[in-house]
């Protein structure tokens, strides 16, 4: 179904202008004044509203007032021919999402109300997050409704309370041990220790005594007995991180353990029997280092009993407003700040935004925003240079030039429609299709360009 579209202005031919501009894409209902608004609302409660500032009778602010009343808040765009700063402020101050001048940019307020209702929607999602896949399903920080991230967020369910050896796999930065540490909250050992392991930070000649202990005397400087993170982590869950790094002698004592369920400490041949789920990770190739030879192929088939891939944010997309929006107001709570508002252009950024660093990449960036800017309305210009490199639309285009300006979105959305012209031979229904739009929607393009038009018809 079609979201619902409130528009309140009290010239006749303006409510109408928006109305048939909105129409392909919502459900419009218009009001000529405050009043009739308010009954629609409570009639049809709308997912968004635009609305005058000066009209007939009550203004523009009772009708924000009264939206944001309804049990679910809509997306207020506030518009005026009187714009003052203010007014803008105020009315943002009382829960407008934007505040437009007219005559209204009908491109500007299209992508205020698309970005409105995607924040809204993330808002909405990063509640539900937290208590939805069962409530006894304990999510910590791992935040979003895309299907790559529901999909490993699945097997985890079917596998935690199990016993079996879990080896995540993925990019670096991508969560792999809050993973661990959910399978670890979901298995039967809840109470137990999480004991994390970063393999490469230990030294190698060190790591084997780290993991199993040594006795007194074991080797030159051990003047003590000491347990290793194994003995630690017994009733619980070890997390062996970067398993790819270790050497060729612990693998052989970490494949010693995974078939017996015994360790021996460093300069002890008595056997220590354990209890504990082992979940490994890494952001290598094992089954390459198996090839050649950097990795033993027991060893390997040992850890990947139930392999798990974590996908990289670049593949869940549609989850980077709700991470925004998580780690902003985490941050800005933490340091007893107001939260920094993204603005949409700063939203299309950050969306498009190829992540090399993953989530670990975005969990700082949105702590940067609330340390230097807080409370702070951010622009594009606010984000750091790299984060403003995107890559190109993904649509019809495929090698298309570069333009003068990959930002804006007119020139962009002008290119697109020449070249889906160009590719449907002037097929009209057939270029709307290759763009995502109505018909309409593209007949109307072609008034506003109409240099493309090529007087091909369907």
């Amino acid at each position: 179904m079609k979201p619902t579209l409130l528009i309140v202005d009290d010239e006749k031919h303006t409510r109408e202008g928006l109305r048939a501009a909105f129409e392909d894409a919502y459900e419009v209902f218009v009001a000529r004044d405050a009043d009739e608004a308010a009954r629609l609302m409570q009639d049809v409660p709308p997912v968004a509203v635009v609305t005058d500032l000066r009209m007939a009778g009550e203004n523009g602010m009772t009708v924000l007032d009264r939206a944001l009343k309804l049990s679910t808040h809509p997306v207020c765009v506030m518009m005026t021919a009187y714009g003052d700063v203010d007014t803008a402020v105020e009315a943002m101050r009382r829960g407008a999402y934007d505040f437009l001048q007219k005559p209204v940019d009908l491109r500007k307020l299209t992508l205020v109300l698309e970005r409105g209702l995607k924040a809204r929607s993330a808002e909405d999602e990063l509640t539900r997050a937290h208590t939805r896949l069962d409530r006894k399903f304990a999510l910590g920080e791992i935040v979003g409704s895309s299907r790559a991230l529901q999909d490993a967020v699945e097997k985890v369910r079917q596998v935690a309370p199990s016993n079996a050896t879990i080896l995540l796999t993925g990019e670096t930065g991508t969560g792999k041990e809050l993973f661990a540490q959910m399978i670890h909250q979901n298995s039967r050992r809840p109470k137990g220790p999480f004991v994390p392991v970063h393999c490469a930070a230990i030294p190698a000649n060190l790591l084997e005594s780290e993991l199993f202990g040594h006795e007194k005397g074991a080797f030159t400087g051990a003047a003590e007995r000491r347990t290793g993170r194994f003995e630690a982590a017994d009733g619980g869950t070890l997390f062996l991180d970067e398993i790819g790094e270790i050497d060729p002698p612990t693998q052989v004592k970490l494949l010693r353990f995974l078939e017996s369920r015994n360790i021996e400490r460093l300069g002890s041949h008595k056997p220590i029997s354990l209890d504990l789920r082992l979940v490994c990770a890494t952001n290598r190739n094992l089954e390459q280092m198996v090839k050649d030879g950097k990795f033993r192929e027991d060893l390997f088939y040992r850890l990947a009993v139930v392999p798990l891939r974590l996908p990289a944010l670049r593949e869940r997309r549609d989850d980077i407003p709700l991470l925004l929006a998580h780690y902003l107001q985490k941050f800005s709570k933490e340091n007893g700040v107001t939260a920094p508002r993204l603005m949409p252009a700063s939203v299309t950024l950050l969306c498009d935004y190829a992540w090399p660093g993953n989530i670990r990449e975005l969990r700082n960036t949105a702590e940067n925003l609330v340390v230097l800017h807080p409370g702070k309305d951010i622009q594009p210009n606010d984000l750091d240079s790299r984060l403003r490199q995107t890559s190109a639309p993904a649509a019809v285009l495929s090698s298309t030039p570069s333009v003068a300006h990959p930002l804006d979105r007119g020139e962009n959305e002008k290119r697109l429609l020449k070249e889906a012209l160009t590719q449907a031979q002037g097929n009209r229904t057939k270029a709307a299709e290759l763009m995502g739009i109505s018909r309409r929607t593209l007949h109307r393009k072609l008034v506003q360009w109409p240099e493309l038009d090529t007087g091909t018809h369907d």
